[in-house]
């Protein structure tokens, strides 16, 4: 098997309503093909997908294949039997449901440190897989879907590239420009950190804290809270949306047309922006009057606040309530650690995951 305009790492959630939102919007022919180590959850991924290119009459087409993506080498392995043009990386050893979770101190940690405890995980398979694009050599574009906000800025910092992630500022982006506080057709920009998700997970009346910046045609909205309090997010991951985000842009890279919308970590940016795409290459697309300096440091400041901070030299350091509640448990991590590192520090909190998970 060789060749395909897309490959979709991962068979959970994410990856299928990838899949599944190619299938009933494709209006070019697109070769996809899905990969990961569950062979029955493929095979349905792969009947459901093709069904629905068939019954939406698109021109998608989706194969499969059938690897485990943490064994040795399996990135490159990967690459060189799919030989794609756009690579979605939607595989992770840690699920994206945890934020609903609740019952052990492990999900205990992350609801009081946030989300960047399990930013190295999220990590893991994204860096060995911008790692064997980078060995091949190729022009391979690769979008990050495993926390792209703080992860793109790992995977730039080990020296690879990334276009981009989906989801986060894509689905503020576009609750707000389906809600009835839009006007019809107003061009809607956001700039958006995920941290800013939490509100829109609360009931109107309970929403606080920094809400994310918005402008209607041009004009930044004040109080964004009160304009757009019809908005309610769901507390679990809200794949209906974020999952399906990002696919009108990896049709747009995978036939060469132009797109203009929002994405998280656009070329290893902390946070998410509204960008555009210039051929597979995604360029921000600020507001007028917003310097993509200033637009950097805001969404970095959430990170540097509390979370996972990557500096220019490549070191990480966790900040804020989750670098001292993983410091209790790692000393060693309160000094943080280089990039270099990462699989060595993997190692170390799967070994912390697992004794707080054993934890009522």
């Amino acid at each position: 098997m060789a060749g395909c305009d897309i490959l979709i790492s991962g068979t959970g959630g994410f990856a299928a309503r990838i899949a599944f939102d190619i299938a009933a919007t494709a209006d070019e022919p697109v070769e996809v093909i899905i990969a990961g180590r569950n062979r029955e959850r493929l095979g349905w991924l792969r009947t459901a997908a093709n069904a629905r290119a068939a019954l939406f009459g698109r021109k998608a087409r989706f194969t499969t294949h059938a690897i485990d993506l943490l064994e040795p080498d399996a990135s490159d392995a990967l690459l060189a039997a799919t030989d794609p043009g756009i690579v979605v990386q939607a595989a992770s050893i840690q699920t994206s449901q945890v934020i609903a979770q609740s019952g052990d101190a492990w999900t205990r940690l992350v609801a009081e440190g946030g989300l960047s405890a399990t930013a190295v995980f999220q990590a893991l398979i994204s860096a060995r897989v911008a790692a064997a694009i980078t060995r091949s050599g190729k022009a391979v574009t690769l979008v990050n879907c495993s926390f792209p906000d703080v992860v793109n800025g790992i995977v730039t910092a080990l020296g690879h590239d990334v276009a981009c992630g989906m989801g986060n500022v894509a689905i503020l982006s576009n609750v707000f420009a389906g809600s009835a506080a839009t006007p019809p057709g107003a061009e809607v920009g956001v700039l958006a950190h995920y941290q800013n998700l939490a509100a829109w997970r609360r009931r109107p009346e309970e929403r606080g804290g920094r809400p994310p910046r918005v402008w209607l045609d041009g004009a930044e909205v004040g109080d964004v809270y009160a304009r757009f309090a019809d908005i309610q997010l769901t507390p679990e991951p809200v794949i209906e949306i974020s999952g399906a985000s990002g696919v009108p842009m990896l049709l747009a890279m995978a036939s060469g047309r132009p797109w203009r919308g929002h994405a998280p970590g656009p070329n290893g940016l902390p946070g998410g922006y509204p960008v555009r795409l210039a051929g597979r290459t995604v360029e921000l697309e600020l507001p007028v009057g917003l310097t993509q300096a200033e637009a950097v440091a805001w969404n970095a400041s959430f990170e540097e606040q509390n979370g996972l901070v990557v500096s220019p030299d490549g070191w990480i350091s966790f900040n804020g309530v989750l670098g001292a509640r993983l410091g209790e448990h790692i000393p060693t991590l309160r000094k943080g650690f280089a990039v270099q590192e990462l699989e060595v520090v993997c190692d170390e909190l799967l070994r912390l995951r697992a004794v707080l998970m054993a934890e009522n």
